[in-house]
């Protein structure tokens, strides 16, 4: 049984795997990590606990407090050069963010081909793998809500508030909702064009549902992708170093 957790820069997600399946998987934000020693009592205990915290050192503390009633030690995930199947050709490996070489893997270990995967969450993640598991570079930009918040935060009149898309928005809401979506479409988009034929865009995280339906290239919705690699990591046995 592997305990699969992603602890991200807002919320935690954690899910129990089989090997076959996953039978229990639950969300809380970083602020109530000390509910998970009562949740965690309620479902059978892991042989494997994995973990990719990209939260900083004191939800790491925290986390590692909760988990201290488990009887298996947890392995806190870092990037590796290679790993399952997918190689890293970032400058230095270990500088990739644990969560975004979990969904990589994940997206590898489903697809088996070349893929953008995109993380629409806090911020918004663009990695390439090629058709070989390589993965070739990613990028980086605010995401959707963080987009919204500044356009709040720093004009004068521009307020933060929920609109709904639209091709000629005629209220403010509207137009900040649907310039936000369209701009995050359009990296999406912009990076997709350089892959390689045949891809897929991968798309997970907390807005990939809104953000999907304005992409124009193939789509493919993932839920849990960074779980999804995490408990691939734990099934799979490391990759022996190559001899220098």
């Amino acid at each position: 049984m592997i305990l699969a957790v992603d602890c991200g820069n807002s919320r935690l997600k954690w899910g129990l795997h089989d090997q076959s399946g996953w039978i229990k998987t639950g969300s809380v934000p970083l602020s109530g990590l000390a509910n998970l020693k009562n949740t965690w009592k309620k479902v059978p205990p892991a042989d494997q606990i994995v973990v990719a915290n990209v939260a900083g050192q004191s939800a790491r503390r925290r986390l590692e407090n909760v988990l201290s009633r488990q009887v298996a030690a947890p392995i806190w995930v870092t990037a590796q050069r290679r790993q399952c199947g997918v190689t890293n050709n970032y400058g230095k490996p270990t500088q990739l963010g644990a969560d975004r070489w979990a969904a990589l893997i994940g997206a590898w270990s489903m697809l088996r081909g070349p893929c953008l995967v995109v993380a629409a969450g806090t911020a918004t993640t663009m990695d390439t793998l090629r058709s070989d598991g390589t993965f070739v570079g990613g990028m980086i930009l605010p995401g959707l809500e963080l987009m919204k918040r500044s356009l709040a935060n720093n004009t004068a009149e521009l307020p933060l508030a929920r609109g709904r898309f639209s091709d000629m928005p005629r209220n403010t809401a509207d137009a900040i909702e649907s310039g936000c979506l369209l701009a995050q479409a359009g990296a999406i988009e912009r990076a997709f064009a350089a892959l390689e034929p045949g891809a897929t865009c991968v798309v997970t995280g907390g807005a990939a549902a809104r953000i999907a339906p304005h992409l124009s290239v193939p789509v493919r919705l993932a839920d849990n992708l960074v779980l999804e690699g995490l408990a691939r990591i734990a099934s799979e046995p490391p990759e022996r170093p190559e001899k220098p």
